[in-house]
């Protein structure tokens, strides 16, 4: 049945681009900007994210990154992004899609970061545009969600700019900063996105 099937590309050929940027997975490659961008966002992320790894700036800390996420993508589970801008290849943030579920749910979970002297600039909604059609299209979801703090002004404004609806509140849902969260959860539906 059409509606419960795989991915229709390989992973290597997902690397949307649009709106002057190029999202792509993670390679060893990018570990010095990776490293640099996130420790100089270090206390700017730190309220909204898990609680780092002591080894998670480390190259040795981002190999092991890199074989999860080669794993992940290979059991169809997670798909992870780093976004560039496409002139001069500055990295700006990133975006994974976790918790794949496919038969009949077909929808994954959307989390992202933007590095500290990139926010308020529109860069993440214009990757989330970008990758919202591989999403629905090439990966064959049928929904995308999404949860944020209720406190993450920002991050509610992209969401809702990408045409996410807010569902309702879990309480305690995620342990952010080291700290059970309350999150707001949001979601789009394939037939309500607005490529």
């Amino acid at each position: 049945m059409a509606l419960f099937r795989m991915p229709s590309v390989g992973p290597a050929a997902l690397a949307p681009r649009g709106h002057g940027l190029l999202l792509r997975a993670p390679q060893m490659a990018d570990f010095p900007q990776w490293a640099e961008l996130r420790e100089y966002s270090r206390a700017y992320l730190t309220p909204w994210e898990p609680i780092w790894p002591s080894d998670d700036l480390t190259r040795a800390g981002f190999r092991r990154r890199l074989r999860r996420y080669a794993e992940d993508i290979a059991a169809d589970r997670s798909y992870p992004f780093l976004v560039f801008r496409e002139q001069g290849g500055q990295l700006v943030g990133g975006v994974t899609l976790a918790n794949v579920r496919r038969g009949i749910v077909q929808a994954g979970t959307i989390g992202y970061w933007i590095g500290q002297p990139f926010a308020h600039q529109g860069y993440m909604t214009a990757a989330l545009r970008v990758l919202l059609p591989t999403l629905f299209g090439e990966l064959n979801l049928h929904r995308v969600e999404a949860a944020c703090i209720p406190t993450n002004a920002p991050s509610i404004r992209v969401l809702e700019k990408c045409g996410f609806t807010r569902e309702g509140l879990a309480r305690r849902y995620l342990c952010i900063n080291g700290v059970w969260q309350d999150h707001l959860l949001f979601g789009l539906l394939h037939e309500d996105f607005r490529g």
